[in-house]
């Protein structure tokens, strides 16, 4: 489907299209080397997507879209011990949502399992692969490091009749789990440990997914995912850079088994994000230890996160554009994603008045029982998104943020004796505070001139500070979550400690906040710009009787600033 580019400058992949990988694409169809572009996106459905996935998902589909070909997306689901359906129906759900669809190109490397075993068995025909019986810790010990060869494992001398034999045997489940593997002959005094003897199928007797009890052995990720790319006739199986130096070994086995196609490799950067951890291993422990709520908890940068965040898929493909494809791995700063956030909701969201932390505020000399319906714009830069009424009464609710007793010289919000405006409202000015019995202030007391309805004054004073506010009487109860990065520290530890880093302030609930009528519907989930908060949407916790709200991100980068100087970023708006 064809796309906005809402993109510019400052990125790897230039505004005529250009980049390593689509360099590479179009040299192929010039030089006749391919007819059709046919890509792929293969996900372990061992969890959620994140924004990373985003990324390649973008390129690979993006790529067929460009190029007149194909897209498949496929499951390379060979480890039934970590997958599971709810991991592949989210994941279909997740590229959906992005705007992607593969039509009737939906695979799973299971679908390939049996051909897979008999080319397996073709390279122990071939004497290029053996079955050994030592342990995993064995294997591991023999394998050698960066700088000295491996060892030959004891078992690679077997005949080839042994081999099948034995093989033959660990798919009819005779052996217990890692009693033995099925193992690559190809070098074990390789510089590419990839290369030293991989392991091509262990043992393990767990029911799958899809194939149920049918099979007691599985294919190692190396081994089905080069040749599910053949079997599909993938053109162009693009991978991170971390695949790199497994490239030889995807190259191996294409060039030793009778494939029906020869798909090429091609690695391009990974997503690196600040305030981020996007390893599967640490997502799935976010989950499993209850430092998040779930996959779709607002604060992981899973799809689903995301999405409950508030963040619209246009903004996620126009972050990916921006930040392009390169060769070399780079961190990039969370502010560019927000950038794109707001440069999306600041077109399409509706404005609103929400107030998140209230201070009451009496207007002494309005009339008791009186209502105003004062005129608001739906939109400042659309005048087709109209326009709403908003109650005005003798009580209202402002921001607590919005008054101090003892202001200091450069704060020109309300205080006593001053003069502010709200917003499609009126001035008024503050006459007094009222106190609880712990000396806090939980009321002003105002005064408002009545010819300055519109927020303007017919003498032409000024005032310096425009505050919003929501009538006490007709504003509604509401939660509002105020999300923030997950890890306070720019590149977080994605080791065992990756705890240390959390920020204490990810999330912030806000019990007491009041909604203008206008945001009413619980059912409405079209995000909302709440006036001098921020962008916000309507969570799935909501009830008709209270509404919950998410932060999608402030109107500034609250965050960076508060950690800059030390501060709560919790506070920040």
């Amino acid at each position: 489907m064809a796309r906005e580019d809402t993109a510019s400058g400052g990125t790897a992949q230039d505004d005529s299209g250009h980049d390593f990988i689509r360099d590479i694409v179009r040299a192929d169809l010039e030089t006749g080397r391919i007819k059709q572009v046919i890509t792929r996106f293969p996900p372990e459905p061992n969890g959620y997507l994140h924004i990373g996935h985003a990324k390649s998902i973008c390129l690979n589909f993006g790529l067929a879209e460009e190029f007149g070909g194909r897209c498949h997306l496929r499951f390379d689901d060979t480890n039934p011990a970590k997958e599971a359906q709810e991991y592949v129906d989210a994941i279909q759900r997740d590229v959906r949502w992005l705007g992607f669809d593969w039509g009737e190109h939906l695979y799973f490397a299971s679908d390939y399992f049996e051909q897979l075993y008999a080319w397996a068995e073709d390279l122990i025909r071939a004497g290029l692969a053996y079955v050994d019986d030592q342990s995993q810790e064995e294997i591991r010990a023999n394998r050698g490091t960066l700088t000295e060869p491996g060892r030959d494992s004891p078992y690679r001398g077997r005949s080839v009749a042994e081999n099948l034999d034995l093989f033959r045997r660990m798919r009819a489940g005779e052996f217990p789990n890692g009693a033995r593997v099925l193992r690559a002959k190809i070098d074990m005094a390789s510089g590419n440990i990839n290369l030293r003897d991989p392991v091509l199928y262990r043992i393990l007797h767990l029911p799958h997914p899809r194939t149920g009890t049918a099979w007691k052995i599985y294919p190692s990720y190396d081994f089905a995912h080069g040749q599910s790319d053949a079997i599909e006739h993938v053109t162009h199986s693009i991978c991170t850079l971390e695949f790199e130096d497994h490239r030889p070994l995807y190259d191996w086995f294409i060039e030793h088994l009778d494939v029906p196609s020869r798909p090429r490799q091609y690695e391009f950067a990974r997503l690196n994000l600040t305030h981020t951890v996007l390893s599967k291993r640490v997502l799935t422990r976010l989950v499993q230890e209850g430092h998040v709520t779930g996959w779709d908890d607002p604060r992981m940068p899973t799809l689903a996160g995301l999405r409950r965040r508030g963040v619209p898929a246009e903004a996620i493909r126009d972050f990916v554009k921006r930040i392009g494809v390169a060769k070399a791995n780079s961190l990039v700063d969370i502010g560019m994603l927000d950038f794109s956030i707001r440069n999306v909701l600041n077109r399409r969201a509706l404005r609103r008045m929400a107030v998140l932390r209230p201070l009451k505020v009496v207007i002494e000399n309005y009339p008791e029982g009186k209502v105003e319906e004062l005129e608001a714009a739906n939109h400042p830069d659309d005048a087709s998104a109209g326009v709403r009424k908003i109650p005005f009464s003798r009580e209202l609710y402002i921001e607590r943020d919005d008054f101090m007793e003892q202001p200091p010289k450069k704060f020109f919000r309300l205080s006593p004796g001053s003069e502010v405006r709200l917003r499609y409202a009126y001035f008024i000015r503050c006459t007094g505070v009222v106190r609880n019995s712990a000396g806090e202030v939980e009321e002003l007391r105002c005064r408002y001139d009545p010819a300055t309805r519109g927020g303007n004054a017919p003498d032409g004073r000024k005032v310096r500070a425009t505050i919003h506010w929501v009538s006490a009487a007709h504003s509604l109860p509401a939660e509002v979550r105020l999300i923030n990065p997950l890890f306070r520290t720019p590149v977080p530890s994605g080791g065992d400690d990756f705890a240390a880093d959390l920020n204490p302030h990810s999330l912030e609930v806000l019990g007491g906040a009041r909604i203008e009528p206008a945001l009413a519907d619980s059912s409405d989930a079209a995000p909302v710009q709440f006036e001098r908060q921020g962008y916000f949407c309507r969570d799935p916790d909501s009830r008709p009787d209270r509404p919950v709200f998410n932060r999608t991100v402030g109107l500034r980068d609250s965050f960076a600033k508060e950690l800059a100087k030390g501060g709560d970023p919790a506070q920040g708006a």
